[in-house]
């Protein structure tokens, strides 16, 4: 695809939906002087403190940045903390108009307090049960809301394991997006690896496909991704397979159609969030223009762009328009 601008131009006449574990994220940069006389323990000074959009919210934040009309649809605690993430997605244009506040729960934390660029430590702050009845309830009703609302071209499922999308949820969802027409993207995790079925794009890694289909190390070549694609599809009868296989790139298979994308030569500096940028980027295209092959191409350079970035980074437009142009023209 030679104009790679229209592409991007259009990515702000899509509406997208995030659903999936929200977090805060926050950051404290000190430096260590001593050792602390209570117990061998560094001591940290504190710097600089930064709060961040974690979790599903940095796919949101991705699809922002890229142009896209975007709103979270999950759940938080009623708390300070779910507070400030609503005032941080509210700050980044992300809509919060569906995002529910629930007394039973807590809003998902993750401290980190790095020194000298090096992680020290990071503390976990959360409820990871399943969300109870009366929560998916109100979450199912906020996803009709959205859909009769908005019209939305897409919704991201982004799992992390943290209680949000329970069986239900996910079947009861993806059976409204059909109903709709609205286009679905998954993000899986171990736990319900299996339930996403009958969903547009499923986007694994490699090492959860493998730990998911129990398959000891092979080699990673097409037809052993291939296989993997018949698999799955037996399982879940989704539409498209898209795998990121790390420092290799991407393989990604639609009906007969598949092939594996080499990643692009970068500097290495942090792997954090770069599948939140992956599966953000593909969705945009695929639902922008439903070629599977562009899809793959767009989303591998983004994913290999933002690990140059240190910590959980969004994707740049203007860095991203430039590389295809570069790399795809």
């Amino acid at each position: 695809m030679d104009d790679f601008k229209k592409l991007f131009d259009s990515f702000s006449s899509i509406r997208a939906g995030v659903i999936g574990d929200v977090m805060l994220d926050t950051y404290m940069w000190g430096r260590v002087e001593r050792i602390s006389p209570e117990a061998p323990v560094p001591v940290v000074s504190l710097d600089k403190k930064e709060y961040r959009i974690g979790g599903a919210g940095n796919v949101a934040l991705n699809c922002q940045s890229l142009g896209a009309a975007v709103a979270v649809l999950s759940v938080t605690g009623n708390d300070a903390e779910g507070t400030l993430l609503s005032e941080l997605f509210d700050s980044s244009n992300i809509d919060t108009a569906y995002l529910i506040k629930s007394t039973g729960r807590k809003t998902t934390s993750k401290t980190r307090i790095i020194s000298r660029n090096q992680q020290m430590m990071r503390l976990d702050d959360e409820i990871t049960d399943p969300l109870n009845t009366a929560d998916e309830n109100r979450l199912l009703e906020q996803v009709h809301n959205f859909i009769a609302n908005e019209d939305p071209d897409i919704i991201i499922f982004e799992d992390y394991n943290k209680g949000v999308l329970t069986e239900r949820m996910i079947k009861e969802v993806i059976e409204l997006c059909r109903q709709a027409g609205v286009l679905t993207a998954v993000d899986p995790k171990r736990k319900n690896f299996f339930s996403y079925k009958q969903a547009d794009i499923f986007k694994p890694n490699l090492k959860e496909v493998k730990e998911a289909l129990n398959l000891l190390a092979g080699n990673v070549n097409l037809p052993f991704l291939e296989n993997i694609h018949r698999t799955l599809k037996d399982e879940l009868k989704h539409t498209i397979s898209f795998i990121t296989l790390s420092e290799k790139g991407v393989f990604y298979q639609q009906n007969g159609r598949s092939a594996i994308i080499p990643s692009h030569l970068r500097n290495i500096a942090d792997v954090s969030g770069a599948g939140d940028t992956v599966i953000a980027v593909a969705s945009l295209v695929y639902a922008a223009t439903k070629n599977v092959h562009l899809m793959a191409e767009v989303a591998n350079i983004a994913g290999g762009l933002v690990c140059e970035e240190v910590g959980t980074a969004t994707i740049s437009r203007e860095q991203l328009l430039q590389e295809c142009e570069l790399l795809l023209s």
